[in-house]
């Protein structure tokens, strides 16, 4: 058996333990959320001590939020989305019927 395969077969094995596939969707959002506050603080030219005063937060929460180490709460999202002078938008849109 190649690494890769058994790389394949663990994964496989973990993903269809109970509750796998949520964590995994969990921490697939927060890494994404945390890459676009990242994207969007660099852009700006600041440093995540600056985003972390700006947001009233500190800059290990920032650090902890930008790698996807957290999921974040939905006031937290929106202290962000203030400092960085965005609009948070939640939404949950239908799916294409199955066919």
């Amino acid at each position: 058996m190649t690494e890769r395969t058994a790389w394949t077969d663990l994964r496989d094995q973990r993903m269809a333990e109970h509750g796998a596939a949520e964590a995994y969707e969990a921490a697939r959002l927060a890494f994404e959320l945390g890459r676009t506050v990242r994207q969007m603080r660099e852009a700006r030219g600041w440093s995540q001590s600056e985003l972390a005063r700006a947001a009233e937060m500190t800059q290990s929460a920032v650090a902890r939020f930008e790698a996807g180490g957290t999921v974040p709460t939905l006031p937290v999202l929106e202290r962000l989305a203030r400092a960085l002078n965005a609009d948070l938008q939640v939404r949950i849109t239908p799916r294409a019927p199955a066919a």
